[in-house]
């Protein structure tokens, strides 16, 4: 949805990726396709990734065919999946060699806000944002925060997630804690309202858990992936993170279930399981 959002607001948009069929699709939407990163690195001003770790970035950026192989000093790196600080700025070093000036900056806001150009925009950069850049992020999201140098975007979105799990985890918890004691689950969602319980989850996953609604707006397997980097990266740092800890743990148990194709609110299903709550699909 990114891309088309960037066709759609007049860029040259030159394409790649591992599925062909999603290539195919977007130079019908009027993209240009390039056959390696490194071609696409020739052909364009800025360069953005949308991968799921680090070793993905390397790869696509370091690696045989990699955007390193078609940069030139001109050229703007942008990543914008969640992979860790330390991988962003490994790839930024060398990089740098040839005069690239790489930017961290992952989103927030899942395929809705994708389509909808309206994603949260965290980014870090050891050097002022070009213009150019920036007028690419207004097309993308709505709200762009700049949270320090090189690397300090991976940290909010990292952190950003950590926070976000806990509160969905929760809220499953409370859910089917009022299942089990024979109150309404809807009632009990619409009672927190406005309370001290208010979080964006509640607005937009309770009635999703609710219903056994999964179709995904972020896959499970994504959030669980966010929160393994988060607590490998907080081993580094020295943070505690018991909470994460456990909620990766109950991710975890999403993914070996084969659910982690749906929705993160399908960690609802665990909680389910956990109460002896048994539902069909």
């Amino acid at each position: 949805p990114a891309s088309r959002n960037l066709v759609d607001a007049g860029y040259d948009l030159v394409v790649n990726d591992l599925d062909d069929e999603r290539v195919e699709a977007m130079v019908e939407y009027g993209a240009e396709a390039a056959p390696t990163p490194a071609a696409v690195a020739e052909a364009a001003d800025v360069v953005i990734t949308f991968l799921p770790e680090g070793e993905h970035v390397k790869a696509v950026a370091l690696g045989e065919d990699g955007l390193i192989e078609g940069a030139d000093e001109d050229l703007v790196y942008v990543d914008m999946g969640t992979v860790g600080p330390a991988a962003i700025r490994e790839v930024a070093e060398e990089l740098a060699a040839g005069g690239v000036h790489a930017i961290d900056a992952p989103v927030s806001g899942g395929e809705t806000g994708s389509k909808a150009g309206s994603l949260r925009i965290m980014y870090g950069t050891d050097e002022p944002l070009p213009e150019h850049v920036e007028a690419i992020f207004d097309v993308l999201g709505d709200h762009v925060v700049r949270v320090g140098e090189l690397g300090a975007g991976q940290v909010a979105k990292v952190v950003n997630n950590m926070v976000g799990a806990s509160s969905l985890v929760a809220l499953a918890e409370g859910l089917v804690f009022a299942e089990k004691a024979g109150v309404d689950k809807e009632r009990v969602a619409e009672a927190m309202q406005g309370g001290t319980a208010q979080t964006w989850m509640l607005d937009n996953r309770a009635q999703a858990m609710i219903d056994h609604d999964f179709e995904p707006g972020f896959f499970a397997s994504y959030l669980y992936k966010d929160l393994r980097i988060g607590i490998n990266d907080a081993q580094e740092y020295g943070a505690p993170v018991p909470l994460a800890s456990v909620d990766h743990e109950l991710f975890k148990t999403v993914e070996e279930q084969g659910r982690g194709h749906l929705d993160t609110s399908a960690i609802i299903t665990v909680m389910e399981e956990m109460a002896g709550i048994e539902r069909d699909g």
